[in-house]
């Protein structure tokens, strides 16, 4: 099969590879996808640069998102499933190989049924980005009739997320660095955005709010925002936060948030709760299935250009997921 992978951790064009490889076996309780898109994220390009994580196994192929179709099914799986069209999620976590190849082997829960009307390369930008999603925004139950802050909201998660919080029947407010980025968040169904790098956020979000404040909070820089956090968060909200790129180990203001009673979640897709992942495909796919999911691709690559694909992912200058043709 073609498939990319590096031996070594390194700059993408120093480390990645592509070539020939032997097809992977399928074992107990395991499925083969016929991968036709593979999806990038920026934990991806992380571990292969080793700020992450060393090498954990000789060989890697990375990317833990992608899409295709069932052609194999191990033992302990209904038959049934061979030629279901799949997406898959964490392919690559505590495993050696992800879905940069033509064939990917999960467990048969990571591959979660694909509905006819989504592409694979659309499916490719599941996973990571729209369960991560998923999990901040209904984390502490229902959203119906509150406010949610996203911030962020033109990026992977943020769009997700804006689109769950007004699914859930949440007013959404999502910060944005552009009015490209606006429109972006805007058409997702956030219904007031914010710049800002021209705008006091804390005090836009407290005029739209008369001053009440924000009851959720979907945080894609925890540290970073913890001032506007603290200012705008209501008495008993919750922020879930699934980064803290610019603050990576920030000082916590307990009293402050103890006086606020305010609720912490920090958000790692690849360990959270099996029940929390199942509720996250399971709605998914039934938004999928209704066509009211939005799932924006960037750019695409064909797999002989992986490293510029990792290089698109880590330049930062795009709305939506990288995605890598297989086909």
């Amino acid at each position: 099969m073609l498939a990319a992978w590096y031996e070594k951790i390194g700059p993408a064009r120093e480390v990645l590879q592509a070539g020939e490889m032997a097809e992977p076996g399928v074992g107990r309780g395991e499925v083969r996808v016929r991968v036709y898109a593979s999806g990038v994220n920026p934990s991806d390009t992380k571990r292969r640069s080793g700020s992450t994580e060393g090498m954990s196994f000789p060989r890697i192929i990375p990317h833990s998102d992608g899409a295709g179709i069932i052609d194999q099914v191990g033992p302990g799986v209904e038959e049934s499933r061979v030629g279901e069209r799949v997406w898959t999620y964490n392919a690559r976590w505590q495993r050696p190989f992800g879905t940069a190849a033509q064939f990917v082997v999960v467990p048969t829960q990571q591959a979660v049924h694909l509905p006819d009307c989504v592409s694979f390369a659309e499916g490719a930008c599941l996973a990571i980005p729209a369960m991560t999603a998923h999990r901040c925004v209904f984390v502490d139950g229902p959203v119906r009739r509150k406010t949610v802050l996203v911030t962020g909201g033109a990026g992977c998660v943020g769009h997700y997320a804006v689109q769950f919080a007004k699914w859930g029947g949440a007013t959404v407010i999502a910060t944005v660095s552009s009015e490209k980025k606006a429109a972006h968040a805007r058409a997702a169904g956030s219904d007031y955005t914010i710049n800002y790098k021209t705008e006091d956020v804390a005090q836009r979000i407290k005029e739209l709010t008369k001053g009440e404040g924000v009851d959720r909070i979907v945080e894609v820089d925890f540290g970073k925002n913890l001032p506007v956090s603290l200012a705008i968060i209501k008495n008993g909200g919750v922020i879930a936060a699934y980064s803290s790129t610019g603050n990576p180990e920030p000082k916590l203001p307990f009293s402050a948030f103890m006086r606020l009673n305010t609720t912490i979640r920090l958000v790692l897709v690849y360990s959270m709760a099996e029940e929390a992942k199942a509720q996250a495909c399971n709605d998914i796919v039934r938004l999928l299935e209704e066509g009211r999911l939005i799932n924006a691709i960037a750019m695409r690559f064909p797999l002989q250009e992986i490293a510029a694909a990792h290089e698109a992912v880590e330049g930062g200058a795009y709305m939506g997921k990288i995605v890598i043709d297989l086909d």
